[in-house]
């Protein structure tokens, strides 16, 4: 059975998964904000298959260099933000210069689309592409899991005020895509606690839909 271990990293407490196959001997990690040294730790002696984006703002992406280059990982991203990983003024760590020193990486060695189904750690990851946040922005889903990135939080929804953001699309994709999937569903986001579909569905302020 998959397990994941989450670490909160860097000023904006980020959330970063490192998940470990059945057998603990694979590993992929969504959004590494950060090189943090207690998930690099985790890493070691595992092989690491990928490193998954959900999408590409500074505060997802500051460990990447890090993890691909010490593991020798793919990275994936969706297409629409395919330059983000190398240019600081559309992945916002010159916008936040007080937070950040400028986050540059290589490109994206793979690029993910809405329907995608990856197979990794011996598991089934869809990509839902789930934009408004940002144009790239992807949820993916693994089992009873749905890694949202910064679309969907517990009782709120990402930011849409920043470059590239829009609250209609984002209202869309919740709508249109996360609140079709099943109640049980649990939902672990880019920034704070877990929550589920069903909650969300019933008692989000920001989208809401009655059963």
């Amino acid at each position: 059975m998959l397990t994941f271990q989450r670490f909160t990293l860097g000023p904006l407490q980020t959330n970063a998964y490192v998940l470990i196959d059945a057998g603990r001997t694979r590993a992929a990690v969504i959004d590494p904000g950060m090189p943090d040294p207690a998930m690099l730790r985790r890493l070691e002696g595992l092989t690491v298959e990928a490193v998954l984006l959900t999408h590409a703002h500074f505060d997802h992406i500051g460990g990447v260099d890090e993890v691909r280059k010490r593991f020798g990982c793919p990275v994936y991203l969706h297409e629409a933000e395919r330059d983000w990983l190398t240019d600081p003024a559309l992945n916002g760590s010159l916008r936040w210069s007080e937070d950040t020193a400028p986050v540059r990486t290589d490109p994206p060695d793979r690029f993910l689309k809405d329907g995608d189904k990856l197979e990794l750690l011996g598991e089934t990851f869809e990509v839902y592409h789930t934009p408004g946040h940002s144009p790239g922005s992807v949820s993916l889903r693994c089992g009873e899991f749905l890694f949202a990135g910064d679309a969907l939080f517990r009782r709120s929804v990402g930011r849409t005020d920043l470059p590239f953001g829009d609250s209609e699309t984002l209202v869309r994709s919740i709508r249109d895509k996360l609140y079709a999937l099943p109640d049980s569903l649990i939902v672990l986001p880019g920034h704070g606690p877990e929550t589920t579909i069903g909650e969300e569905r019933t008692g989000n302020p920001y989208v809401r839909l009655e059963k």
